[in-house]
């Protein structure tokens, strides 16, 4: 009898190693890894071409005004800051913008779109409610009362006297009652 299989009949395969094993498995990884990177990329892209976008309206506003801190955040999911509570993010698919507003109750989507024209319409909106808002806040906000300082100093004292009486007196009761 021959060691020659049959035809149609694979020899069998070399068993594989752990390091063969390993060696493809980091393979995959760092094709996956490649692609989450380029997708990240593409997110950046996206919201660097809105904040393109945004350059004009920004320009407007006036420099005393500083309620607004603009720039993309390079984090797990890149972001597109408008002010310390808003700011654009891409949806699930990568493809849509969405305009969001952290608020006490939780996240609130102001805009979803596509379109960048779409959302910058919604942070021009936006950034014009927060300005109105400000003005509101300066015109009611009272003015500072000026005050003659108190005097704090003879406070201090008197209190400084009636520890040391409540002191005396304790350790007189203690000295009488003999301990």
């Amino acid at each position: 009898m021959s060691d020659v299989p049959p035809r149609g009949i694979q020899p069998e395969e070399r068993p594989m190693r752990l390091r063969d094993a390993l060696r493809r498995a980091r393979i995959e990884a760092a094709d996956r890894s490649a692609v989450v990177v380029e997708l990240r990329d593409a997110e950046v892209a996206r919201l660097e071409i809105l904040n393109d976008a945004l350059d004009s309206l920004f320009d407007e506003i006036p420099p005393q005004v500083d309620l607004f801190d603009r720039g993309i955040s390079q984090g797990e999911t890149p972001r597109l800051w408008i002010d310390m509570v808003a700011h654009v993010a891409m949806g699930r698919d990568k493809r849509i913008y969405r305009f969001v507003q952290d608020t006490r109750s939780g996240r609130v989507v102001l805009a979803e779109s596509h379109d960048v024209p779409v959302i910058v319409k919604a942070v021009i909106d936006y950034v014009a409610r927060r300005l109105i808002e400000r003005e509101h806040a300066l015109v009611s906000a009272p003015s500072a009362v000026v005050s003659k300082p108190r005097r704090r100093f003879p406070a201090f004292v008197l209190g400084m006297a009636v520890g040391a009486l409540a002191l005396f007196g304790v350790a007189l009761v203690v000295a009488a009652l003999g301990y």
